[in-house]
């Protein structure tokens, strides 16, 4: 079966950058029957915590992505030790005693000779007696894979096939000093565990897939198949991040998108598949393929997604928004008829639905008050129908003599209170003669 897998790090919100490979991996999960798993990567004890882990969840819900899976890394720290002692008698994980400012200073000179600043595995050459008397001097070691050092090939879904040379890379720390794990032997080691079959991901990483192909081969593991996708950015090109603040999942949601609008805008942006409203998530995963996704990168335009969340808005049936419009006391389907072309959020239609509960100040220029007295006589009685608006501008328009605006704005301005608005054929059945004569001078 194939097993894709979306990994945060629950050190903050998550973003609309980070909505996109979550909703990746788990379009290709639904169109290929597979398995989504959502593994927390809180390792880093400092920074993560029960409640953003929670709020991801949470976000991912109202997105509507439910995991087949949680883990939590937190909890699986007997599974990284015994892959670290594996690699250790395999003589692939070696101890360094290098203090931070040693290794800074090595890389300036490095650089200062002409050569890449890349760890130069001075801690292979230390004997049993360097590394106690390092150690007696209160020094403890963070450990370093010992990287083959050739080029290594891998086929991306996206990007077609790819080379990651490890000869031109520093031997990567996997634990730190305190011995605490970095992101990556956990990583592979879940992977292998979960029986991961395909790694989606951002563009950004890789460079790290030669290093966690050759720790999947250390360990025995299969290599899964690799899909890394491009970025999305903001307007200006520049990256999302949780550290910057941007704009979380949760700041939308309270904002009041659609949550289909925000997995739109998060996956479609950057690919050939256009971005316009899809009937449900399910949809997008059977129309989504890797072959469509850009190698360019994505751009999230603010205004894009206004015009989309106002067009799933009105493609809405009343039985789709009947439970939010209970809630807010509007559940009468002609209202929501007559009213959802002019929304751009949902809760616009509280302010939409005071041009017929009211109030509404009516606004009258004095040149339009004989006009407007002559409409007030012509008003037709009840039942209204949509077809009361027609015979009524007919019957005022053979009566003075108007046409085009000079005829329906001062209609609307009195009846509304605006120069736009729903259309007063639909509107005017909803606010009722009585109403329409105490708005009629």
């Amino acid at each position: 079966m194939i097993a894709v897998r979306w990994a945060p790090s629950p050190t903050g919100r998550i973003h609309i950058g980070n909505a996109r490979p979550a909703l990746l991996n788990w379009f290709y999960a639904r169109r290929n029957g597979g398995r989504y798993v959502l593994r927390m990567d809180d390792t880093d004890l400092a920074r993560s915590t029960r409640e953003f882990a929670d709020g991801i969840e949470v976000d991912l819900a109202w997105l509507g992505v439910r995991s087949d899976l949680l883990v939590r890394q937190s909890e699986r720290t007997a599974l990284y030790d015994a892959a670290r002692d594996r690699l250790i008698a395999a003589g692939r994980l070696y101890p360094c005693y290098e203090t931070e400012d040693e290794l800074d200073r090595r890389r300036k000179r490095a650089r200062a000779m002409g050569k890449p600043p890349i760890y130069d595995r001075a801690a292979l050459k230390l004997t049993d007696e360097d590394r106690a008397r390092l150690e007696a001097e209160g020094r403890k070691p963070h450990w370093r894979f010992k990287l083959d050092g050739r080029p290594v090939q891998f086929e991306d879904l996206i990007k077609g096939s790819q080379t990651v040379n490890t000869a031109s890379m520093s031997d990567p720390v996997l634990v730190r000093e305190d011995g605490s794990y970095l992101y990556t032997l956990p990583s592979v080691v879940d992977d292998i565990d979960l029986g991961i079959t395909h790694v989606i991901r951002g563009e950004d990483h890789v460079s790290n897939t030669g290093t966690q192909i050759e720790i999947f081969e250390a360990l025995g593991g299969t290599v899964p198949t690799f899909a890394h996708h491009n970025l999305l950015t903001d307007a200006e090109g520049q990256g999302f991040s949780k550290r910057l603040g941007s704009q979380s999942i949760t700041d939308f949601r309270e904002a009041g998108y659609e949550p289909l609008a925000i997995a739109i805008m998060a996956t479609l942006t950057g690919t050939s598949l256009s971005v316009e409203p899809y009937a449900s998530l399910e949809d997008i995963a059977a129309r989504l393929d890797f072959s469509m996704i850009s190698h360019g990168p994505a751009r999230f335009d603010p205004a894009e997604l206004d015009t989309l969340n106002a067009r799933l808005l009105h493609a809405m049936s009343y039985e789709q928004v009947l439970p939010r419009l209970a809630a807010v006391g509007l559940d009468n389907e002609a209202l929501w008829l007559a009213l959802r072309d002019n929304l751009v959020k949902f809760d616009d239609i509280v302010q939409w639905a005071m041009l017929v509960r009211g109030p509404v100040e009516p606004v009258v220029a004095e040149e339009d008050r004989e006009f407007l007295a002559t409409a007030r006589e012509l008003l037709p009685p009840e039942p209204w129908t949509d077809q009361t608006w027609g015979e009524w501008t007919n019957a005022l328009k053979g009566a003075t003599s108007r046409k085009g605006k000079p005829l329906f704005l001062p209609l609307r301005l009195a009846l509304t209170g605006r120069h736009d608005g729903p259309e007063l054929k639909s509107l005017l059945p909803l606010v009722g003669r009585k109403a329409c004569l105490d708005r009629l001078p």
